[in-house]
């Protein structure tokens, strides 16, 4: 790691908790809540949730085969048209530089969730963001995760 940052800014480390803690909280399913996870990793390179999200993601119950193939989820028929929808959302917001936000895709998201679960899905897309680009910037640790998580 080059920074130990947890200890350096131990008040960021605790607002990142707190807004995680919120989106965690989410209604959402929680198997797609880890594949959002696991995407925007992907995006962005970051091994070490791609580590955490991966194990959480079985921990739950996801399946390894779906997990396999969620980097290349529109050509695998393993997904519903809501998880379809919701990966596209967090793709577009993990690039938004290049992609932004575009009606099309929100015009999905309003088939399959409603505007509370559009909101949470967004924040629980935001906060991986900020989790990868600190994990990325700080070189995370990466082999030593275990999940905590359980089946619901």
């Amino acid at each position: 790691m080059r920074i130990d940052w947890y200890k350096i800014s131990a008040e960021g480390y605790k607002a990142m908790l707190e807004f995680e803690k919120f989106a965690h909280k989410s209604r959402l399913d929680h198997k797609l809540l880890e594949l959002i996870k696991i995407r925007a990793s992907q995006i962005n390179g970051c091994a070490h949730c791609l580590e955490m999200h991966t194990k959480d993601a079985i921990a739950i119950g996801e399946s390894e085969q779906r997990l396999f193939v969620v980097a290349a989820w529109r050509e695998a028929p393993f997904f519903s048209e809501k998880e379809k929808a919701a990966l596209a959302w967090c793709e577009s917001l993990t690039e938004l530089s290049s992609k932004g936000a575009p009606e099309n895709l929100y015009r999905d998201l309003q088939k399959h969730f409603t505007d509370r679960e559009i909101t949470e899905l967004t924040i629980a897309i935001i906060a991986i963001n900020g989790w990868n680009r600190l994990a990325v910037s700080f070189h995370s640790d990466v082999g030593n995760y275990i999940s905590q998580r359980r089946k619901d």
